[in-house]
């Protein structure tokens, strides 16, 4: 997990700009996330709701997140599981055997 913690960190610095090094918690990374998030919702909708598209968030979670108090706190929850569920699917498709069709293996 600390390797999978890294690489989460290390696609948010790139995907966000955010400045994160050393030991993080889980709610540290979402805490920096939430004020990252918070300036782009500021800066209007079209651009929060292009990155969450591009981010394939689920529009009902979304939706659901907005409406809590805390909703930059949920919404950068959602990314941060995202962006894991994103980490995991990779190692499992890096250490998937070949399926020994041929031409198929990409």
């Amino acid at each position: 997990m600390p390797d999978q913690k890294q690489d989460i960190i290390n696609a948010l610095q790139k995907e966000w700009g955010l400045t994160l090094s050393g030991s993080f918690t889980e709610k540290e990374i979402i805490d920096a996330l939430a004020l990252k998030l918070a300036m782009i919702i500021e800066k209007g909708p079209d651009a929060f709701f292009q990155m969450m598209y591009r981010l394939d968030i689920p529009e009902k979670k979304l939706t659901q997140a907005m409406y809590d108090k805390n909703a930059v706190y949920e919404i950068a929850a959602l990314v941060y599981n995202r962006q894991l569920q994103k980490q995991r699917s990779r190692e499992y498709y890096k250490r998937r055997p070949p399926t020994g069709e041929e031409g198929l293996d990409w």
